[in-house]
């Protein structure tokens, strides 16, 4: 899923995360906006809404999140389990799925691994995408550092037929029960939706700001 507190302090509509344990089935609700929705250094569109519901019990969760794409909408539709160990460090396993109404882009299926301890987390995630009948395998992993004052740093590459890698510095705080947020997002020329003088896919830089609430 997409979802800003999924990720590093609820800057990036974006999917997979641990959950913490609880003692009894807890659903909420979300929703929020993005002045640009970027996923893993990506550009999806500008001035984008999103929604999404959420069910955890006893460390197992579950939900599904939905954002405008322009050209249809995305909806995401995501599942694992999440521990806490000895130690401080947290282990959780899952599944995330990425689905579209329109041509905006074709579907995409992946297992979720995640791990952390500390300020520390890192996400390994390997799936597959339909590539409107021309099949890809992906593996994607990321490395994100949390100050206890909301600001983070993620590192993050994908691999196997996906090429690109990209650099997320943000802060997110909560105001009157509304999350807000501000990043800026470096991505490789893989990932870019820029171009040069000559045409050619070029490094692209970008300022996100995002508001949204949980209920």
């Amino acid at each position: 899923m997409k979802r800003l507190t999924h990720l590093a302090a609820g800057l990036v509509l974006a999917s997979s995360g641990l959950l913490a344990t609880t003692a009894s089935a807890e659903v909420s609700y979300n929703i929020g906006w993005a002045s640009e929705y970027y996923y893993r250094g990506i550009m999806q569109k500008s001035s984008s809404a999103s929604a999404g519901i959420d069910w955890t019990e006893g460390g197992f969760y579950a939900g599904s999140w939905a954002a405008d794409v322009g050209d249809g909408t995305e909806i995401d539709g995501y599942f694992g389990y999440g521990i806490e160990l000895a130690g401080g460090f947290t282990v959780g396993v899952g599944f995330t799925g990425y689905y579209y109404t329109g041509e905006f882009d074709d579907t995409y299926e992946e297992a979720n691994l995640n791990l952390g301890w500390g300020m520390f987390s890192l996400e390994y995630s390997v799936g597959e995408w339909d590539g409107f009948g021309a099949d890809a395998d992906y593996d994607f992993v990321a490395l994100t550092i949390t100050d206890e004052s909301g600001i983070y740093g993620t590192l993050a590459s994908f691999g196997d037929d996906f090429d690109g890698e990209y650099l997320e510095i943000g802060w997110g705080t909560t105001v009157s029960d509304f999350d807000i947020g501000i990043a800026g997002i470096f991505s490789s020329d893989e990932l870019s939706d820029e171009v040069n003088s000559s045409g050619d896919p070029s490094e692209s830089e970008a300022i996100i700001f995002t508001i949204g609430m949980t209920f």
